[in-house]
């Protein structure tokens, strides 16, 4: 994204009608410097490119209010929901005036309702992906504290990641990379980081089952229930879901199978009730 994209620069407004459509955004702030890589404006500053596009996204998320409003000014001389509802989003727009993002905006239940169906995306919740040079993803940087003071008055979360580090573990074989990983002092690369904090910001879990055939991970919603977890795979595990079978993750590993995890007592049979965990390997008994 570019200067001026809520003007239709670039690949604008394209662009942002996709994101639109989005859970959460990952805002990729780069914050290492090397002569070889030119910056569009010409030097590295986080603070500044992420006022460019904050500005950019906030501008477009008030030209959608203001039309809004307009679209809704007539219902409110006689509907008074139609009045609560520009109290709202103009409540909305003096916040984007005055630079802040709706997210930094103070909203009860009834509010929030409001503004749903607006997609929002300052309203959206948000990652920053701080960009460093291969010899600074353990330590971080000068450019990353930045990034860190800007995000903590967002209330968002920082991953520190490098695109240099991906691009050459993509290219080691995977007996490699724990090694590579380790002489830079990290245990894992900045996309796994990244992902980890994507799924905790829109409060996603993941659980698995596993046959003879096929192992597969399931993305579920965090509180959900094992009938609703079941529910994922075929609406009829829902329907008829009897009890689950259920291990940690890291018991199967460390024993190595589902029977000598039951020999050892760490298979649990899990009801209606249960809430699935993060990592839970579950074998679903139904009837219908």
């Amino acid at each position: 994204m570019v200067k001026g994209a809520s003007q239709g620069e670039g690949l604008g407004n394209q662009f942002l009608s996709h994101i639109r459509e989005v859970d959460a955004i990952v805002h990729v702030v780069r914050c290492f410097e090397n002569d070889d890589i030119i910056h569009v404006a010409g030097s590295v500053d986080p603070a500044r490119d992420i006022e460019i596009i904050n500005i950019e996204l906030g501008l477009s998320d008030l030209a959608q209010i203001e039309r809004r409003i307009d679209r809704t000014r007539k219902l409110a001389r006689t509907s008074k929901d139609a009045q609560f509802e520009i109290t709202v989003l103009e409540k909305l727009a003096a916040a984007l005036n005055e630079g802040k993002s709706v997210r930094q905006v103070s909203l009860n239940e009834e509010e929030t309702e409001i503004i749903k169906g607006l997609e929002l995306l300052t309203y959206k919740p948000i990652i920053y992906a701080a960009n460093v040079s291969e010899d600074e993803l353990a330590t971080g940087n000068h450019f990353v504290e930045t990034v860190r003071q800007i995000a903590a008055t967002e209330n968002a979360q920082v991953v520190i990641v490098s695109a240099q580090v991906e691009a050459e573990l993509v290219e080691l074989p995977e007996s490699d990379k724990a090694d590579f990983l380790a002489s830079l002092g990290v245990e894992e690369g900045g996309l796994k980081s990244l992902i980890r904090a994507t799924y905790m910001l829109l409060g996603l879990r993941t659980y698995f089952t596993c046959g003879p055939k096929e192992t597969r991970a399931w993305t579920i919603n965090a509180g959900m229930s094992a009938p609703q977890a079941a529910g994922v795979i075929h609406s009829d595990f829902e329907r008829g879901f009897i009890r689950a079978e259920t291990v940690a993750y890291k018991d199967l590993v460390t024993t190595g199978s589902m029977n000598a995890a039951k020999e050892k007592g760490l298979v649990r049979s899990e009801g209606k009730e249960y809430v699935v965990q993060e990592g839970d390997v579950m074998l679903f008994r139904f009837n219908v």
